[in-house]
């Protein structure tokens, strides 16, 4: 978490994904105040806990499968412009572009980017990043 638990207070929609209940209940209570307000509480767990009695929706996923069901999140959200551009750009690492030439592991069968085979290293320039911020790229740029 990268704010103060009291602030959880002032959400319109939380999202725990863990039995926060049972595990955090000094931190729970500003969940219990933010419902209060009108806030909408989902769990993603397997589980049914505490947390997902007190919870609006309950998504009880297969362990094992939370990368691929936020990846959803986060692709449906950027495909339907339902996010905070601003705060992205500006707060997080969102703003900076995957270097085109980067590689996965499944396209290199099962290398990365940036491996030497005769040394059976990984070169310095390997990153995955481009060093230029989306939001500084001409039109034109990549």
């Amino acid at each position: 978490m990268t704010t103060n638990v009291i602030d959880i207070q002032n959400s319109d929609v939380i999202m725990a994904t863990s039995n926060m209940a049972e595990n955090h209940p000094v931190a729970f209570q500003w969940v219990m105040k933010a419902k209060e307000r009108g806030a909408k509480l989902i769990h993603v767990d397997p589980r049914f806990t505490r947390t997902s009695a007190a919870a609006d929706v309950h998504v009880p996923i297969r362990s094992g499968t939370n990368i691929a069901f936020f990846g959803g999140l986060i692709a449906y959200a950027i495909q339907h412009d339902l996010y905070f551009k601003d705060y992205v750009v500006h707060y997080t690492n969102a703003s900076f572009l995957i270097d085109p030439e980067f590689k996965t592991a499944t396209d290199l069968d099962g290398l990365f980017t940036g491996f030497d085979p005769t040394s059976g290293r990984t070169t310095a320039r390997a990153g995955s990043i481009s060093s230029t911020p989306r939001a500084t790229r001409s039109a034109t740029s990549p």
